[in-house]
């Protein structure tokens, strides 16, 4: 297997969006460079928030762009051309409506399931969709008229704070991952159950 250079952490820019469902994949992004002490910076050329360092013995790109959403493939394009990142050496992670708050999921490939980021950053590396994906789960309103609001409104207080744990475990999890050990790291996350239920 490929071995991951870059992890991209999708969200909407701004203030206002910062504490929204659809920037949990940056939550975890951020909590990585503090957990590993990464510091981002601005980087125009790329789009985005960027940083790089070590991840237990692994040299990691850190992205969170700082486009929109639905542009996001712009910011992961330029880091990808600009070091040769093939799509396989690419995490994304992103909020997801399918699973409940505090449950994690990852995956190799696959389509964008109905999600901007995932759509935009798909088409931008050349409709490859070989990169892997934790998908970070945010529930779901019941009600596709109700996802826009949904996913760019706050957490509960308890599925905010069940989000934050299942990252942490995400956070604690990724050395696995990055060593190649995808089986472990599969069974260990997809056994995160941090909410209410």
């Amino acid at each position: 297997m490929s071995s991951i250079k870059l992890i991209v952490g999708l969200a909407n820019p701004g203030s206002q969006y910062q504490d929204t469902r659809h920037n949990a994949g940056a939550w975890y992004v951020e909590e990585l460079a503090r957990a590993y002490n990464i510091p981002f910076k601005v980087e125009s050329k790329f789009h985005g928030l960027f940083a790089k360092g070590l991840i237990g013995s692994e040299d990691i790109k850190l992205l969170i762009p700082s486009t929109f959403m639905n542009l996001s493939g712009k910011a992961v394009q330029a880091v990808a051309n600009f070091y040769k990142i093939a799509p396989e050496e690419i995490l994304v992670a992103h909020d997801e409506l399918d699973i409940a708050p505090g449950t994690l999921k990852l995956k190799k490939g696959g389509g964008h399931g109905g999600h901007n980021g995932l759509r935009d950053t798909i088409s931008k590396l050349g409709n490859n969709k070989e990169f892997i994906r934790l998908r970070v789960g945010i529930g779901h309103p019941g009600h596709k008229s109700q996802v826009t609001g949904y996913v760019l409104g706050k957490p509960s207080p308890d599925d905010r704070n069940a989000i934050n744990l299942a990252i942490d475990e995400a956070v604690r999890e990724t050395p696995t991952l990055l060593n190649g050990d995808w089986d472990i790291a599969v069974q260990r996350l997809h056994s995160v159950k941090t909410g209410a239920e």
